[in-house]
């Protein structure tokens, strides 16, 4: 089983190695009354990734990469997929229409947000912040990864 931790959350400190579908922090968990959750996953064999981040928020663009890189990764080896927050509509939304933008370079933020609103209820997408952030989402990344780019050769060259 292929394991990863990706956590973010500015709501908990680090502490304990443990794995999570869900974009739901460790707080959060043990606020909703499930804080076990974490270890049914594990012992049911999912292979499990805990990548939270605030509810009705958006996800750091270093973030958001690494989640689609998780996402992409998974897809490729044909595993099935879960991608889930709390209530399964805004973050996790949020992540699923990023992924459609990715791989798809058709893919309208406004056609995504509508095929996920159509899977899961008019819920999804939940908040300006979210709805913003995947209409800004190939600028967003472009700017990140020419960035990422411009550091990577600057320290090629230093060296």
């Amino acid at each position: 089983m292929r394991v990863s931790e990706f956590d973010s959350s500015d709501e908990e400190d680090g502490g304990d190695e443990s794995y999570t579908p869900l974009q739901i922090s460790w707080a959060e968990l043990v606020r909703y009354r499930v804080p076990c959750l974490l270890e049914c996953y594990t012992r049911s064999g999912l292979c499990v990734h805990h990548l939270p981040f605030p509810d009705g928020n958006v996800p750091e663009v270093h973030q958001c990469t690494r989640i689609l890189d998780e996402l992409q990764h998974c897809l490729h080896s044909q595993r099935r997929t879960v991608i889930h927050c709390y209530g399964g509509l805004g973050r996790s939304g949020l992540i699923a229409a990023c992924l459609l933008l990715h791989l798809s370079t058709s893919m309208t933020p406004t056609k995504a947000i509508e095929i996920l609103r159509e899977l899961r209820g008019g819920g999804a997408i939940q908040t300006v912040k979210q709805y913003n952030f995947l209409h800004e989402f190939r600028e967003i990344l472009k700017a990140y990864q020419e960035t990422k780019e411009s550091r990577t050769s600057e320290r090629a060259v230093s060296r």
